[in-house]
């Protein structure tokens, strides 16, 4: 499994992360102009729309309930330009997105589930802004698609990095049905850079003893997407260069915050 992944756009969706590379997480782009039309069938998976940049309509069908249309969804120029809108689309439901503005690109991802819940729009006071860390760690988080939103698996939201500093730090995983702390949940990081030229580095690391161990470091350029399904995963973006990555979660469980920092680092958390 490729763990990291460049983007190539093929066509209006392009399917980045594939059902089945993972054991839970889908993931494609969506690329559209005002005025276009994207549908499709969610089956046995739940989704989640991440608008990046532009705005629609999303109308979601269900047999077994009137049809819901949320409009004017998403607005932002850019993922560096205030916090996301989301829609979540049930399962059994077929959703249409319509372009509303000139440009359009959003994130679909998607988890199987069994449970048809009801659609939501995640957008304005339902998506939490939280300032986390300290110093050069000090980053923004929201959280869109969090617990207090009705869905079976996914949980879903964005970070933004000022240039030069690190986020997911202390490095933390979340690959072990360790209670009441740790849930086994996979994730996925999208990221994005500004000025695009820029750049990132994700290391992605085991436990010592793993026996299913591994060390990298990615550098990671804007459009790049990397697969976490297990391990730490501390994040820096390179001075002079903001870096923004969409992050969506899938597992066992579905509880944010069920992660274990690394015990070598996790004393940073007592920084000021």
């Amino acid at each position: 499994m490729d763990r990291h992944l460049k983007w190539q756009a093929q066509g209006k969706f392009t399917e980045i992360v594939e059902p089945g590379t993972l054991r839970f997480l889908g993931f494609g782009r969506l690329l559209l102009s005002k005025g276009e039309q994207y549908s499709e069938e969610t089956g046995d998976r739940e989704w989640v729309l991440d608008v990046f940049a532009g705005s629609c309509t999303v109308k979601i069908e269900r047999d077994s309930a009137a049809p819901t249309e949320f409009k004017q969804v998403g607005g932002r120029d850019s993922v560096f330009d205030g916090p996301p809108a989301m829609v979540y689309i049930p399962i059994s439901s077929r959703y249409t997105i319509t372009v509303i503005s000139e440009k359009f690109d959003a994130g679909l991802f998607s988890a199987p589930a069994k449970t048809a819940l009801a659609p939501a729009l995640l957008a304005n006071g339902s998506v939490t802004a939280k300032e986390v860390g300290a110093s050069n760690w000090k980053r923004t988080v929201y959280t869109a698609l969090g617990e207090d939103v009705p869905a079976e698996r996914l949980l879903a939201g964005e970070t933004l990095n000022p240039a030069g500093n690190w986020s997911s730090y202390p490095p933390h995983k979340h690959d072990r049905n360790n209670p009441p702390g740790e849930a086994v949940l996979e994730e996925i990081y999208f990221f994005r850079i500004r000025p695009s030229q820029g750049y990132g580095f994700i290391w992605t690391y085991t436990a010592p003893g793993d026996p299913d161990g591994f060390s990298t470091v990615f550098p990671v350029e804007d459009g790049d997407t990397v697969l976490l399904p297990k391990g730490y995963h501390p994040v820096v973006a390179a001075p002079g260069y903001e870096l923004h990555y969409a992050w969506v979660l899938a597992g066992e469980e579905r509880r944010y915050g069920a992660w274990a920092d690394d015990p070598r680092h996790a004393w940073v958390r007592n920084l000021k």
